[in-house]
């Protein structure tokens, strides 16, 4: 009963999970949902820039916090291993909704391309970015990320294999194509808004902070392994000096516990 108790609950984390992300292409392009970035009635410049940093600040709070090590064990006491990784999902996508409800728009454009080559090319790669984040989670495993097999393996009583490394595809040519995913997706737009602005800017150095962090936990969960993919593959964007083949006997290099979320331990 309670294996099967933790599937429903793994189901409705993953659904909401995968909803808010989904949400987040129509947020940020302003197109086909209720609330976006720039709808909405604009209000007094000061206090809406605040909230959104507060809410920007909850969201990475949450992700940051809740991945670290220390939290875990702390974390475990009280969630059943099995439904931790759902847990954590589940406060993503209520992050994230609470984001979108509460995000106050500040639509004064900043820029604006005009030209429509490069309207239609900043569009493409918007879309296209979120196709390579997809692409991302099912090179490593989509359904581990978000939770669903660690509940569907403790309801049919399997462990799990150990987190290892490789190298799939993408992994090969940069360390976090999710997140490079993610970059790409919040800066390619033609109109650049105040608040387009904030977010972007708020997310990139979020981006970049937990990936120091998360690379700091890898290199003490993996050593020396990570040490040498991390010299071998560029961090976010693939110099040609960098993409040096990785020996075959080295080709488990990628980290499993990258997520769409953040890139912390799944287990």
């Amino acid at each position: 009963m309670a294996g099967l108790l933790a599937v429903l609950y793994g189901i409705g984390s993953y659904a909401l999970g995968a909803a808010a992300l989904a949400y987040a292409t129509g947020f940020i392009a302003n197109v086909g949902v209720p609330k976006s970035i720039d709808s909405g009635t604009a209000g007094t410049a000061l206090p809406s820039v605040l909230v959104d940093v507060a809410l920007l600040g909850l969201f990475a709070a949450q992700h940051s916090v809740m991945a670290r090590k220390g939290f875990k064990e702390w974390w475990r006491r009280f969630v059943p291993r099995p439904i931790e990784r759902s847990t954590y999902v589940l406060f993503s996508g209520a992050a994230l909704a609470f984001l979108y409800w509460q995000w106050r728009p500040l639509p004064e454009p900043v820029w604006t391309v005009r030209a429509p080559l490069a309207v239609l090319g900043l569009h493409a790669v918007f879309w296209l970015a979120w196709g390579m984040l997809l692409l991302s989670t099912c090179l490593l495993s989509h359904f581990e990320l978000f939770g669903l097999r660690q509940v569907f393996a403790h309801l049919m009583r399997k462990e799990l294999p150990a987190a290892r490394f490789h190298a799939p595809l993408l992994y090969r040519y940069v360390r976090h194509p999710i997140y490079l995913s993610l970059l790409l997706a919040f800066w390619s737009t033609p109109t650049m808004t105040v608040g387009h602005l904030l977010f972007a800017l708020a997310t990139t150095g979020y981006i970049l902070i937990a990936i120091q962090l998360e690379e700091r936990d890898l290199i003490a969960l993996f050593g020396n392994q990570y040490r040498r993919y991390r010299r071998e593959v560029a961090m976010l964007v693939p110099w040609p000096r960098r993409r040096r083949r990785v020996a075959t006997s080295d080709r488990s290099l990628a980290p499993l516990d990258v997520t769409l979320f953040d890139e912390g331990s799944l287990r």
